[in-house]
C-alpha cells in the first residue's frame, strides 16, 4: 500500500497543499512548526485503522469511527474534539484531505471544526492486501515495552498513541521460519551499525555485542536503541516489503558518524519493499541520503529518493518544493543555516 501523493485543505497549519510521494524515500526538511511531523501523523493515523486484520468486514461506521479515534489518539486535540485540527479562523471552518494510493486507490477525509467525534470518510482500494503503517517517534521506546502497554491502557498517559502501537509491534514473537534473503540483507545492514543483534525474553530486550555479552537495552545508548527498535521489527516480520515506515528526527541522540551507515540500511529497507518517510533537521541525514541519490553506484537499483523543503511564503502560508538532489532544492532550511554560519564567522574574522 504505496501512498502516491497528499491533498490537504484547512488542516491544522496547511492551507492548501499537494505533495507527490516518492514509492521509495521522502525525505522531509523545513524550519521549525512548518509541518513535517503533522504530516507523518496525518498518514500514518488515516490508514493505520486500514491495517487490521479484520478490515474488510468492518461496516462503514466501524471504519469511521476506528479512523477517527486513530487521529485522536495520535494528535491529542482538547477535550478528544475532532474539529479543533481544523485551521483555526473566524466562524466555521472545514478540512478535506486525501491521500492517494497505488492502483489509482484513494481516501478522503472531511470534518469541520465543529464536529467531534465524526468525520465523512470515503475510501476506494484496489487489489487490497495487508500492510503495516509503523510510526518511530523521536523518543525510543524499545526499553519501555515491558511496563508501558499496560499503563497506557489503564491510565491517563500524556503520550501520543504512537508510542503505544510502536511497543504492541515490540511485544510481537518472533515469526516462525527462516527470514527471507531480503530481510537477511537489511538485518545484516543494521546489524553492523552496532555490531551485534537483538534478543528478546519476557518482553525485556538485550543487546548481544560481539565479543562483549548481552547488554540490558536500558544500558545502551538511545541511538543504539532506536536501532534495535528497527531491527526487531524486522525480525518479527513487522517491517517487511509491506510496510509504510514513518521516521520522525532520526538525527536524536545519534551521532552523526552513524548517519552514512544508517542512509545505506534504509536504502536496503527500500529495495525491499518499504516505502520510507523521514523528516529532519540535520545536515548530515539529508546530505547521507543526497550521496546515495547523487552517485549511481551508490544506487545501483536506482531507487527513488525525493528531497522535500517545507517552507513559509511571503503571506506565511506554508508551501512545499521537491528535488531530486539537495541541490536542486530551493528554500532548504539546513543548507540556508550552514551558509549563514559560515558567513558568520566571515564577519568575525574580517570584523565587519
Amino acid at each position: 500500500m504505496k501512498i502516491t501523493e497528499l491533498k490537504i485543505n484547512n488542516f491544522m497549519l496547511f492551507d492548501k497543499l499537494d505533495i507527490k510521494w516518492s514509492p521509495n524515500i521522502n525525505i522531509i526538511s523545513g524550519e521549525n512548526s512548518t509541518g513535517k511531523t503533522t504530516l507523518l501523523k496525518l498518514m500514518y493515523s488515516s490508514l493505520k485503522p486500514l491495517s487490521k486484520k479484520n478490515f474488510s468486514t468492518l461496516t462503514q461506521e466501524q471504519i469511521e469511527d476506528s479512523i477517527v479515534r486513530k487521529m485522536l489518539g495520535v494528535f491529542r486535540p482538547d477535550e478528544d474534539k475532532l474539529g479543533r485540527l481544523v485551521s483555526r479562523v473566524q466562524g466555521s471552518n472545514r478540512t478535506e484531505f486525501t491521500l492517494g494510493l497505488e492502483k489509482k486507490g484513494n481516501m478522503s477525509i472531511g470534518f469541520g471544526n465543529r464536529q467531534e467525534r465524526h468525520a465523512d470518510i470515503a475510501i476506494n482500494i484496489n487489489d487490497y492486501k495487508k500492510f503495516e503503517p509503523i510510526y518511530l517517534p523521536p523518543k525510543e521506546m524499545i526499553s519501555a515495552t515491558e511496563h508501558f502497554q499496560s499503563l497506557y491502557e489503564d491510565y491517563h498517559i500524556d503520550f501520543e498513541e504512537m508510542y503505544y502501537d510502536l511497543t504492541k509491534l515490540l511485544d510481537r514473537p518472533l515469526k516462525k521460519g527462516a527470514n527471507t534473503a531480503e530481510q537477511n540483507k537489511v538485518l545484516a545492514s543494521f546489524e553492523k551499525i552496532i555490531d551485534g543483534n537483538i534478543i528478546q525474553r519476557d518482553k525485556k530486550f538485550y543487546l548481544k555485542m560481539k565479543g562483549a555479552g548481552e547488554f540490558e537495552m536500558g544500558l545502551v545508548s538511545e541511538g543504539y536503541r532506536k536501532l534495535a527498535t528497527i531491527i526487531y521489527l524486522i525480525a518479527s516480520g513487522s517491517l517487511d516489503k509491506n510496510a509504510l515506515f514513518f521516521w520522525d528526527e532520526p538525527e536524536t541522540n545519534m551521532n552523526p558518524k552513524m548517519m552514512q551507515y544508517l542512509a545505506e540500511a534504509i536504502l536496503e529497507l527500500a529495495k525491499m519493499g518499504v516505502q520510507v518517510f523521514i523528516t529532519t533537521h540535520d545536515y548530515f541525514v539529508q546530505q547521507s541520503f543526497n550521496l546515495i541519490s547523487s552517485y549511481p553506484k551508490l544506487n545501483a537499483e536506482n531507487l527513488d529518493i525525493q528531497f522535500i523543503s517545507l517552507y513559509r511564503d511571503s503571506d506565511k502560508r506554508i508551501q512545499y518544493t521537491s528535488a531530486a538532489s539537495v541541490s536542486d532544492l530551493e528554500h532548504n532550511s539546513i543548507m540556508e543555516e550552514f551558509d549563514a554560519l559560515y558567513m558568520r564567522e566571515q564577519d568575525i574574522l574580517y570584523d565587519n
